[in-house]
């Protein structure tokens, strides 16, 4: 029961008060949605420009492929248990999956500098 508890504690400290900014105005709600619309713009431009940049896979770049492919899984598993389900779902469902492409391109970009320059 403490684990549940320290969750919910965690959703009314932090999503409750963005819930409430959000439904204030419908500026708000559209600077919501437009800033999580231009990090998932940023995040798959980021993810796709430097998948083509590693070029053909072979055993190094296959490896690197992977670990990207993980890392987005693991933002996406770590969003699902952390956003709240019960409201704004298809806010929070754009800013789970524009965090995992953002999450992943900032490894590949880091990756690609380490490797290839």
């Amino acid at each position: 029961m403490g684990i549940n508890k320290f969750f919910s504690e965690i959703h009314y400290a932090v999503f409750n008060p963005l819930k409430t900014w959000a439904e204030q105005t419908p500026g708000n709600w559209n600077i919501l949605l437009c800033s999580g619309l231009a990090l998932l713009l940023v995040g798959g431009v980021l993810t796709y420009v430097f998948h083509k940049k590693m070029g053909e896979a072979d055993e190094r770049t296959t490896q690197i492929s992977l670990k990207s492919a993980l890392i987005t899984l693991c933002v996406v598993i770590l969003c699902d248990i952390i956003f709240p389900k019960e409201y704004m779902w298809q806010i929070f469902f754009l800013y789970k999956y524009s965090l995992a492409f953002l999450a992943s391109g900032i490894y590949l970009a880091v990756r690609y500098k380490k490797d290839f320059f």
